[in-house]
């Protein structure tokens, strides 16, 4: 009979971060350990708030099956010496497994003959392996960082208090340091701040919601976003959008309730961005906007705890607020007594890595590099591209940036616009730092684009090149993400920029600072490009599609991604896997092809000049498809050949005994080969 699990682990309070992969780790964990154990289980939930995780697994099965257990051992030529006796590896084997040497059987596998211990296994009760799971679980959830608290040995996010662990209602015995589970939890630490019994899942979800606690994050966003908008529409406004800031608030409190602040209308000097991240970075406030979507003077904040008199607590958030903004206007005006282009030489006293120089340095190194782009794609903005680069780390050294980090870049663009620069050279300044996140805004101008990708190869390579390269588990510099962004800049805008000359000018700007010889780092860098490319497109296409492109090259980005879009949209063509059958089997045939030119004298089957006369008429038709992008187009010209390609295999001895018989042929199929291969290596197609 099946039965429902309940776990909950009650602390101190978890930064709001940490709370949704606590979650996720919860369920992955105890989702593993039910596998291992053979235990049959149902659907999983996890909940979690500041001051509690939770996970409920219903239709949990009563007992372990029992098992065929077979443990494989060394193989049989070890295990047994010329007379058959059992050496001491079977000896030892059969030791370790429990059971005599009689009872080991051999087992044949592709790799040959091995011995195995074949046992029997009863099934345990559930209730008795939770006394074993459960511990694991509370110790192997992962957390960003864990400490440990009084003299204890064990560690976890924050300090456990409570620890609520029930099967079937009944409560499983475990302990965690000094803490016992039982059937006891918690309610709001302020509202209700007493203890009640929980006899299993909906009870527990009952007595939280009496004890002013909301375990159901999905349910605390659903009723901050209400209340956030009743409050703004009773004031005539709207709340400007903020996923993010909804999905963190919503961890931060466990019985949410709104309440409305405003400040002073002189602060809406200051650029509205600065003001919202003031109220979002620092306050978690939402902001206010009217029906244009121009900011007010006002805020909405998220309370943990239902208040007697709201006015206090708007008067407190008021006053916080107002001299963050009075800062934020101090600044805005201080910094504006002096130009972007004044404070460029600053950036010589700013260290951007010890290792590859200071501020200054890197944007001279870029600068150059955008230059060269826009030599090559778009010769007009030249002047423009020098002088967004020139300026666009300038904002660093402002008192704005240095007490607001977040807005950099924007501030750049309002001052360089009140300093009288062109628009478009503001803008980049403000663009160069775009994308800021996985599938975030992009450059909208060239400008931007131009110095945006010069200014994250630059990265790029000088870390490459001085030995920060990224790991599995750290990337401090986030070059992915400076990666990313560059593959997604030249896709979005289509730039025919090849990587590896990109590269190549970023590291020849770099030689001064390399501490590593140049064609390592070269290949290294085009090897984290190519792992980003392919991770990035097969996110959005079948993986083979994208293998067989990158293959043969990635080197133009747009090129390489246009076929792969192309491919994949071929691929579900229905006669595509006799196609993929067709080709792959001159590729096979070829290999790596042959130079001979193809002799019209030599053929001596119908099949053979059928062949290249689909291929002469053909070709022109791909070539010309190809140089003008159209690669769906090219794909379906060699389609065509199909049948030509059926019947020469058909009729035609590839492999004849007349040697320039035999060259010729394969001339023939390299032609098609090296046809195919420029779009894509179809070898590596799954029909």
């Amino acid at each position: 009979m099946a039965k429902d699990l309940f776990l909950e682990i009650g602390c101190e309070e978890i930064p709001a971060g940490f709370i949704p992969k606590a979650m996720a780790d919860m369920e992955q964990i105890i989702r593993r350990e039910f596998e291992s154990a053979r235990i049959e289980f149902g659907e999983i939930v996890t909940l979690g708030t500041p001051r509690r995780l939770a996970l409920a697994v219903k239709g949990v099965a009563e007992q372990q099956p029992d098992a065929e257990l077979v443990a494989m051992g060394p193989s049989k030529q070890v295990a047994f010496d010329a007379d058959g006796n059992p050496t001491k590896a079977a000896q030892g084997f059969a030791r370790g497994q429990g059971v005599d040497v009689s009872q080991l059987t051999i087992v044949a596998t592709e790799k040959g003959e091995y011995i195995a211990a074949k046992k029997s296994e009863i099934g345990r009760a559930t209730a008795e392996l939770l006394t074993e799971i459960l511990p694991r679980l509370v110790t192997s959830i992962p957390f960003k960082k864990s400490m440990r608290w009084a003299d204890l040995d064990v560690r976890f996010a924050r300090p456990i208090h409570w620890i609520v662990a029930l099967f079937d209602g009944v409560v499983v015995p475990f302990s965690f340091g000094p803490i016992e589970s039982g059937s006891v939890s918690r309610g709001h630490r302020f509202m209700a701040n007493t203890t009640f019994p929980v006899r299993d899942f909906a009870h527990y979800l009952e007595e939280c919601e009496r004890h002013f606690v909301i375990p159901d994050p999905e349910k605390r966003k659903a009723i901050i976003r209400r209340e956030i908008e009743a409050v703004a529409a009773k004031a005539q406004a709207k709340v400007l959008p903020d996923e993010a800031l909804l999905e963190q608030v919503s961890f931060l409190v466990e019985y949410p309730s709104a309440v409305r602040g405003t400040f002073s209308p002189d602060f809406l000097v200051v650029p509205r961005e600065v003001l919202i991240t003031s109220m979002r970075e620092h306050q978690r406030y939402f902001s206010l906007v009217d029906g244009e979507g121009k900011l007010l003077p006002g805020f909405i904040t998220i309370n943990n705890t239902l208040t007697e008199d709201p006015e206090v607590v708007v008067k407190g958030n008021e006053r916080v607020l107002r001299a963050r903004l009075s800062d934020a206007r101090f600044f805005f005006d201080e910094d504006r007594k002096h130009t972007l282009e004044s404070r460029v030489d600053a950036l010589k006293s700013v260290v951007y890595q010890a290792k590859l120089g200071t501020s200054y340095e890197k944007m001279e190194r870029f600068r150059e590099l955008a230059r060269q782009l826009a030599g090559k794609h778009n010769p007009a903005v030249e002047a423009q591209v020098l002088r967004a680069a020139t300026l666009c780390k300038a904002d660093l050294v402002t008192g704005m940036v240095g007490e607001f980090p977040e807005v950099q870049g924007i501030m750049g663009r309002e001052y360089a616009l009140h300093d009288g620069e062109e628009p478009a050279v503001a803008s980049a300044i403000a663009e160069h730092y775009l994308p800021t996140q996985a599938g975030g805004e992009l450059p909208a101008s060239d400008v931007g684009a131009f110095v945006s990708l010069a200014d994250k190869m630059d990265t790029i390579c000088g870390c490459f090149s001085v030995g920060l390269i990224p790991t599995g588990s750290a990337d401090p510099y986030a070059l992915r993400r400076c990666a990313i962004g560059i593959i997604n800049i030249i896709l979005s805008k289509g730039y025919r920029e090849p990587i590896q000359g990109f590269i190549s000018a970023s590291l020849d700007l770099l030689a001064a600072k390399s501490t590593r010889p140049r064609e390592e780092v070269q290949k290294d860098v085009v090897d984290f490009f190519r792992g980003r490319f392919v991770n990035l497109m097969a996110d959005r296409y079948p993986s083979d599609a994208v293998d067989g492109v990158i293959s043969v090259s990635f080197d133009d980005l747009a090129e390489a991604a246009a076929k792969i879009a192309a491919l994949a949209e071929f691929r579900n063509r229905e006669d595509f896997a006799q196609l993929a059958v067709a080709f792959k089997r001159v590729g096979n045939i070829v290999k790596g092809g042959v130079e001979t030119p193809v002799s019209e004298a030599l053929f001596q089957e119908p099949a053979e000049p059928a062949l290249y006369q689909s291929l002469k008429g053909v070709t022109g038709k791909v070539e010309a498809a190809i140089a003008s992008g159209e690669y769906l187009t090219a794909l379906t010209e060699i389609a065509t050949l199909k049948e030509a390609v059926d019947t020469f295999f058909d009729k035609v001895m590839v492999m004849a005994e007349d040697e320039k018989v035999r060259e010729n042929r394969l001339a023939l199929l390299t032609g098609i080969a090296r046809l195919f291969a420029r779009l894509a290596d179809f070898s590596r197609l799954s029909p």
